[in-house]
């Protein structure tokens, strides 16, 4: 049987809530020093990642009052964040959508909301951070109910490159590919290579850069660059995850990103070079339906490695 909590027990998961809710600034009148209120904001999240919810999804996973709720969706209704178009399934219910200017106005919120965290990660050193993080988690998983729709999905983004990012993947193919594969700098070279050529030449209608993040981390990335001899070819280049976020589906959506970003560009091949004992990415192309075309034996990279092509019709 499970025993009653004490006084004491109480005491302290209330005081807990006090901190917590100013540091959150949950009773701010103005939430993240924006005009609406922290209900407004969660409602606005849900939105953002949801598709086509429904007022009830919403009220039901938040465990708002419909009354209530209908009155945050009529006021976000009247700043013009959002639509609400007849359900085809259900005549009592309405498909809710963010408006042009709610979704900008939720990614102005969303970033709000990161540098407040950062600011509030700041002080403390990676050892500290590590533990508040842990016991975060073990918080939610002791007392969160079910997730919400909003809360299952991919617990990574996909965005583009950005100022920056180049080192990174610069550093992580070099520190990964020297740690797993004994790779020398001769590899490093040929990765910055790539990613300056990629830089210098860049033309966003034929050509993209996914880097994966989770948590504010880069933990994966994957080029579509123009073949430089062959018309209607592109290159699938420099894929890459990070051994923490492995597990997550990351380097299959990468390379599913690639295919649908090569057909819309109006590529009729992706072609890329890989090695045969990169047993993972070798995997991943295969799956999405990449076919090897042909082995040669090379010496590179201060190792006898044998170098593989593979093709993917579009």
């Amino acid at each position: 049987m499970t025993a009653a909590a004490s006084l004491a027990d109480i005491d302290a998961v209330r005081r807990f809530n006090r901190v917590y809710t100013r540091l959150a600034g949950a009773l701010d009148e103005g939430h993240l020093e924006s005009p609406f209120s922290l209900a407004e904001v969660r409602v606005l999240y849900e939105l953002a990642h949801r598709e086509q919810p429904n007022a009830s999804e919403i009220g039901r996973d938040l465990q708002l009052d419909a009354g209530y709720l209908s009155r945050l969706l009529r006021t976000l209704g009247e700043r013009g964040l959002l639509t609400r178009t007849p359900s085809a399934t259900d005549g009592r219910q309405s498909v809710l959508a963010l408006t042009e200017s709610g979704a900008g106005t939720f990614e102005d919120l969303q970033a709000r909301a990161r540098a407040a965290v950062a600011t509030l990660l700041a002080p403390l050193s990676p050892a500290d951070r590590a533990t508040l993080l842990s016991a975060m988690r073990h918080i939610e998983t002791l007392l969160a109910p079910a997730p919400s729709a909003a809360d299952t999905a991919p617990p990574y983004t996909l965005r583009a490159h950005r100022p920056g990012d180049m080192g990174w993947v610069l550093k992580r193919h070099g520190e990964i590919y020297a740690a797993d594969y004994g790779w020398d700098l001769t590899f490093e070279a040929l990765v910055a290579r790539i990613a300056a050529d990629f830089l210098d030449h860049f033309d966003p209608a034929r050509e993209y850069c996914w880097i994966a993040e989770r948590d504010g981390e880069n933990v994966g990335c994957v080029f579509v660059v123009r073949h430089p001899e062959r018309d209607g070819v592109a290159k699938l280049r420099m894929l890459l995850v990070e051994q923490s976020a492995r597990g997550l589906g990351i380097g299959h959506r990468l390379v599913d990103e690639c295919t649908q970003f090569a057909r819309a560009a109006g590529y009729h091949t992706i072609t890329l070079w890989t090695n045969d004992i990169l047993h993972g990415a070798r995997r991943i192309y295969e799956k999405a339906g990449y076919r090897l075309v042909r082995e040669e034996s090379h010496r590179s990279f201060g190792h006898d490695l044998v170098g593989q092509h593979w093709d993917l019709v579009l």
